[in-house]
């Protein structure tokens, strides 16, 4: 799961029951606040692969526990964090706990904008994919799947992020940010005699190579219409494969119009490959309804990738239609239920799959 129903709120009044649940405040005293909070997450899915029977699973879908503060450093500026964990729900007893870190950064924020250092979602998730499709468990592809075909360590995309973003002045905001990976950011992972040397087997930069990823958006709202373009240039995996090659850019473009409970967008985004006929293209659509008790939603998007991408590679393919449908039922304010189906137009209908999970949250 992506970001729990963060698009449910954005579609009107209709749909808020199932993100009334609120943290819990642990503290709030003199300009000082904090909360706690969580999610269990469980999914039962079945999906289609290649060259084989289909795969069912219960399993979890991102159960998390959180905490975030803040602190008024003055009249104008407020301070604040955030830090979250993942476990798996449907073994907790026996898989060590909160074992993956989701999220965590530190920022300041007032009417100059907001200042973060840390690691959350990209930009490009956030404003030019999310609005097409985030779900509970099914995505479409996205220029991220393709960068997941040209170098498997995507990872590098959500963390060591300095980003500042704009208040919104006229309807506009913009923010710009960079992503390091360093020297000291890949492990030795190769139990080959040389430590801090990197070879085939370790992951991350090639020691000595610092790299700097740069990237930015604009977004401009008026009414219930809004206009986002992100762009990438995906500088911190340069170096990160064992021939060094330059990886790509990513360019992203997203209009939305919400009104009363019905949120309508369009998606234009690219992988653009640093070699020849490597773009991987993507044009979506995609609605998401609150029609009271939950939401309805659903998109498709037409996929065209260049014969020589790495995408077109693994995929078999240079052109996919591919399309997905859900459902929300509100049990309670912090309490839902979903079913989910996702195509992908893979060989095989590899991808292909249903999902029936639940939510709670506290």
């Amino acid at each position: 799961m992506k970001k729990t129903l963060l698009a449910t709120a954005i579609a009107g009044a209709a749909a808020l029951a199932a993100t009334s649940a609120s943290a819990a405040t642990v503290y709030n005293q003199d300009g000082t606040k904090l909360d706690i909070y969580g999610n269990v997450q469980i999914v039962y899915t079945y999906i289609d692969k290649l060259g084989g029977d289909p795969d069912s699973d219960l399993t979890d879908n991102g159960s998390t526990f959180g905490a975030k503060g803040e602190h008024k450093i003055n009249d104008d500026i407020v301070g604040y964090f955030k830090a979250e964990w993942e476990y798996d729900a449907d073994e907790a007893k026996g898989s060590g706990g909160l074992d993956t870190g989701d999220q965590a950064y530190v920022g300041a924020k007032g009417s100059f904008g907001d200042a973060r250092i840390g690691s959350w979602d990209p930009l490009m998730d956030d404003w030019i994919q999310d609005p097409i499709t985030n779900n509970e468990y099914f995505d479409l592809s996205d220029s991220g799947t393709a960068l997941t075909a040209a170098d498997d360590d995507s990872t590098l995309r959500e963390g060591d992020k300095l980003q500042y973003m704009s208040p919104t002045m006229g309807g506009l905001q913009f923010a710009v940010g960079a992503n390091f990976n360093g020297e000291g950011s890949y492990s030795d992972n190769e139990d080959d005699g040389v430590e801090g040397v990197r070879d085939e087997a370790d992951s991350g930069n090639i020691s000595g190579s610092d790299q700097t990823s740069f990237f930015a958006g604009a977004k401009y709202t008026v009414g219930g219409f809004s206009v986002a373009a992100v762009y990438d240039n995906l500088d911190q995996y340069e170096g990160n494969s064992v021939d060094g090659d330059d990886v790509g850019d990513q360019y992203g473009l997203t209009a939305q119009y919400t009104v009363d409970a019905l949120r309508v967008a369009v998606k234009a985004e690219r992988f653009a490959g640093e070699e020849d006929d490597t773009d991987v293209d993507f044009y979506a659509l995609g609605a998401r309804y609150g029609y009271g008790m939950g939401d309805v939603y659903g998109a498709y998007q037409y996929v065209d990738a260049e014969d020589q991408s790495n995408y077109a590679t693994k995929y078999g393919d240079d052109s996919f239609n591919e399309f997905n449908l859900g459902v929300t039922y509100n049990i309670s304010s912090a309490m839902y239920t979903y079913v989910e189906y996702r195509q992908l137009d893979r060989a095989g209908d590899a991808g292909d799959g249903a999902a029936v999970g639940i939510y709670y949250g506290f």
